[in-house]
């Protein structure tokens, strides 16, 4: 399901237009990703919840040459799946 798609399910499922559920998408795009920015932790209960995690430094390999390379430290966002999602998917 590509975003489009996303929100004509929401626009359908919610009996709103597809502009409000296009605003309604991006608005908690935008918010999660200034939390997370601030590194708090987005927690939607039953759906899961967004955190930011250290990934370290490492070396790594280009493999096309095989030269060893130096992979930077970064933040990295995590997701990890609420119970009801689960159950879902299941």
């Amino acid at each position: 399901m590509n975003k489009a798609e996303l929100i004509e399910a929401i626009s359908d499922e919610s009996n709103l237009s597809k502009a409000d559920a296009k605003r309604a998408l991006d608005a908690f795009i935008s918010v999660t990703g200034k939390a997370l920015k601030k590194d708090d932790k987005v927690a939607l209960v039953g759906f899961g919840t967004f955190s930011v995690s250290q990934r370290a430094a490492r070396k790594g390999r280009n493999p096309q040459t095989g030269k060893e390379i130096n992979i930077e430290a970064k933040n990295v966002v995590k997701f990890k799946a609420g119970s009801e999602l689960s159950a879902h998917v299941k």
